[in-house]
């Protein structure tokens, strides 16, 4: 992959004012693409015709369209942990078998499906009942990572779609999260779902065993099981959790952590939702895996949302990219992303074991619209660097008595798309400063500070509205543009070294922060933090 030359076509398109593109009237409609419900515009950028041609030719210089078929077929292209990548089985409700070392999974997974929906509809309709025969009203799911920030992302999303149990989600380890969730429930009608796949995870399965002392207060340590279900695959650890066999669904290794929304990880979504409306969700999603696999690069929305953001990030050499919903319930979208494409992405050394070509992911952050304009837009604005843009919103809203609303987010989201791009002169500023009055030194200092350097790339998604077949959409869809940029770099984005060793080691200082190891072996700041946390308390 040649990286620097796509660096210098990024340099030499640095120059382009985005708006003197526009006065173009082809280039709008040229430099967006349509799937579905979805409808991706990035003509707010420096990209030429030129350049995208460039990057097309990278995509398939990288064989990413046989990567993908490989990907769908089930290889294993999780090469460093020896595993296929098949998160898409999840939610392949009309697609034919799916193979793995010769075997087709999809009965395994169409099984799971409805036992996760017959178990949802028992505790839904009150069938299924806590041990002491009340109905279960209120869904604390425990889990950390993916096993949390997918379904908790989703929840929330299609909170005008739930008619099932309140849902509640713990994550941290830290006491605080755990009891606040749960202060105001009653522990004889909840429902604990712990997420581990090995039933291992130190921080789920530290809240896990807490929930079931505060349940076990409640209602007896002989009863506190029938109050949990399990979403592992360690069928003998959840039975000496005490969790009945029925109430445990299991998913392969084949199925990463930050892709597993689709399959058991998202059972509080089916429990908020029921199975109905998720397996909508689950078509959105397979509605964008066949648009992926069938569509040319030009009409590809992952495709060109990759390529988007590799101009940007490894061409323009922009550190950051925000992603902006102007939506309230995705407002946990960006910290999903964050995951979905750090831990994916962020990665130095390529398949082969060689130092990665150029740099990998980007730093994703972002806030829902309009919060973020009245926090961090003034440096998206004015800062010095640049940061991509990633505006997402729906043209309508759910609540028609409240419209008007939705019409002032959608105006915001447009205006902020606009003003980045057009920014304002010096002259411009100068000229509101004449009309407030001011002359002199006092006119153009005050003018500099109401300049905006303007040419600020952004991109825009517009669906039609927040439904879980949109979700499942927007989901998938950014799953392929981690995998399309992945298969670009030559990194696996299915493993997650990076994230292991801390946890070996706060595994190993635990004891020592107990007072039950010695800290000699810890470097000197180590031992300082250790001393002076346990001089103020600890």
């Amino acid at each position: 992959m040649d990286w620097d030359a796509l660096k210098s076509a990024a340099g030499a398109a640095k120059p382009r004012r985005i708006a003197d593109l526009l006065k173009d009237e082809s280039r709008a409609p040229e430099f967006s693409v349509s799937a579905g419900d979805l409808f991706f515009d990035y003509s707010k950028t420096t990209m030429s015709v030129e350049d995208r041609t460039h990057l097309v030719g990278m995509y398939q210089a990288a064989g990413v369209a046989e990567r993908r078929d490989a990907m769908f077929a089930g290889a294993k292209i999780n090469e460093t942990e020896g595993r296929a990548v098949l998160h898409t089985a999840l939610r392949n409700l009309d697609g034919g078998p799916v193979m793995v070392d010769g075997q087709d999974v999809m009965p395994g997974v169409l099984d799971t499906l409805s036992r996760m929906a017959d178990f949802s509809e028992g505790v839904r309709s009150g069938a299924i009942t806590a041990p002491g025969g009340g109905r279960f009203t209120d869904i604390v799911n425990i889990g950390i990572g993916g096993s949390d920030l997918g379904p908790a992302m989703a929840t929330l999303a299609l909170a005008p779609y739930h008619d099932g149990p309140r849902c509640h989600f713990v994550s941290n380890v830290d006491g605080a999260h755990l009891y606040d969730v749960v202060q105001d429930l009653n522990p004889g009608a909840t429902l604990v779902i712990v997420a581990s796949k090995t039933f291992t995870t130190i921080e789920t399965m530290t809240n896990a065993i807490s929930a079931r002392d505060w349940i076990a207060g409640k209602v007896g340590a002989e009863n506190a099981g029938g109050h949990f279900a399990a979403l592992s695959s360690a069928v003998d650890k959840t039975a000496a959790f005490g969790i009945d066999p029925s109430r445990v669904f299991g998913f392969e290794d084949w199925v990463g952590g930050r892709y597993s929304v689709w399959g058991p990880i998202g059972l509080s979504l089916m429990l908020a939702i029921g199975p109905e409306a998720f397996r909508a969700f689950l078509r959105g999603g397979e509605a964008m895996d066949r648009h992926f696999r069938a569509a040319d690069p030009l009409d590809n929305i992952p495709v060109m949302l990759a390529l988007t953001g590799i101009w940007h990030h490894q061409g323009c050499g922009y550190a950051t990219r925000a992603v902006l919903p102007y939506e309230q319930r995705l407002s946990r979208l960006p910290a999903y992303l964050q995951q979905l494409e750090m831990e994916s992405n962020g990665k130095s050394v390529r398949i082969d074991g060689s130092p990665a070509a150029t740099v990998t992911g980007p730093i994703v952050w972002g806030e829902p619209g309009t919060n973020g304009q009245h926090a961090f837009y003034q440096l998206i604005h004015q800062g010095t660097a640049p940061v991509p843009c990633e505006f997402m919103v729906g043209a309508t809203g759910h609540h028609d008595e409240l419209a008007h609303h939705h019409q002032l987010l959608v105006a915001n989201c447009l205006a902020q798309a606009e003003a980045l791009m057009l920014g304002r002169s010096l002259e411009a500023a100068r000229a509101l400063m004449q009309k407030a009055g001011l002359t002199g030194a006092e006119l153009e200092r005050q003018a500099c500070h109401r300049v905006f350097p303007g040419n600020r790339p952004s991109t825009t998604l517009v669906y039609p509205k927040l439904t879980p077949f949109v979700l499942g959409q927007i989901i998938a869809l950014y799953e392929h543009r981690v995998f399309v940029e992945g298969a670009m770099l030559g990194i696996n984005s299915y493993d997650q070294w990076g994230v292991e060793l801390g946890k070996e080691l706060a595994v190993k200082l635990q004891p020592v922060v107990a007072g039950e190891a010695e800290n000699g072996t810890l470097d000197a700041s180590t031992r300082q933090l250790l001393d002076a946390i346990r001089a103020q308390g600890g």
